[in-house]
């Protein structure tokens, strides 16, 4: 019988959530240089490409052969800027978190291969691991409705909480001033990233009184609950 949320079969024009972890729970980012890495493959693949850029610096000689062969393979890299969109992420020591949205049915599968067989690679070259990184194929949830989706985003950027960095910063009072492996910080207007996209989430925000990302997010699960409901029992 195939695992819980195992999906391979995805629906187009939909958002998923979608989580894997290290094979028997070890960690997959071991120190900053991993994280940073790991988010340098996601900018690679979410952002456009700049192809004339890219091929003017791979035909001129006056550039260096390590950067004209940069150029080539970035060139022949994946890119799924017009395909997925990521909406929100964090990366924990042993797994991460992503919701994204995917145009075709095939977009998903193709972007997750490319990341995790780039990563897993980049791994073991480094820390001359041999065998998978990752436990299993990645899991997958479809989001359904607008409320699962900002649920959702609510749970991933709490896992931001449990990190030890954060919990240092929160006890200084500057719980959001350092550096966290999260989308967490755009959603608070504190960072800008280009390939992440917050809008769809934040704009239910701008349009109710009395309750922002994060109080959403900070507040218990009553609390939000029955701002929710009692908002819904307005507007109806």
């Amino acid at each position: 019988m195939p695992a819980k949320n195992r999906l391979k079969t995805y629906v187009p024009e939909s958002y998923y959530h979608l989580y894997n972890r290290g094979v028997q729970k070890q960690r997959i980012f071991r120190d900053s240089q991993d994280y940073s890495v790991f988010l340098s493959y996601l900018k690679t693949y979410l952002e456009p490409k700049d192809l004339d850029a890219l091929n003017y610096c791979m035909l001129d000689q006056e550039v260096s052969y390590k950067v004209r062969d940069q150029a080539r393979q970035l060139l022949r890299m994946n890119n799924f800027f017009d395909q997925i969109s990521l909406i929100c992420y964090t990366l924990m020591p042993n797994h991460f978190h992503f919701l994204l949205y995917q145009k075709s049915e095939n977009d998903i599968d193709s972007f997750m291969n490319s990341l995790c067989t780039r990563y897993s690679m980049y791994m073991n070259k480094k820390y001359k691991f041999v065998g998978p990184l990752f436990q299993s194929v990645y899991k997958g949830v479809l989001i359904d409705t607008d409320e699962q989706l900002l649920y959702t985003t609510r749970y991933i950027h709490r896992n931001v909480m449990d990190l030890p960095q954060y919990k240092i910063l929160a006890s200084k009072g500057q719980a959001f001033r350092g550096y966290l492996p999260s989308s967490y910080l755009d959603y608070l207007g504190l960072r800008k990233t280009k390939w992440v996209h917050p809008e769809i989430v934040l704009s239910y925000f701008s349009k109710r009184r009395g309750m922002t990302y994060e109080s959403f997010v900070g507040e218990s699960d009553d609390e939000v609950s029955q701002k929710i409901i009692y908002e819904k029992t307005i507007d109806d």
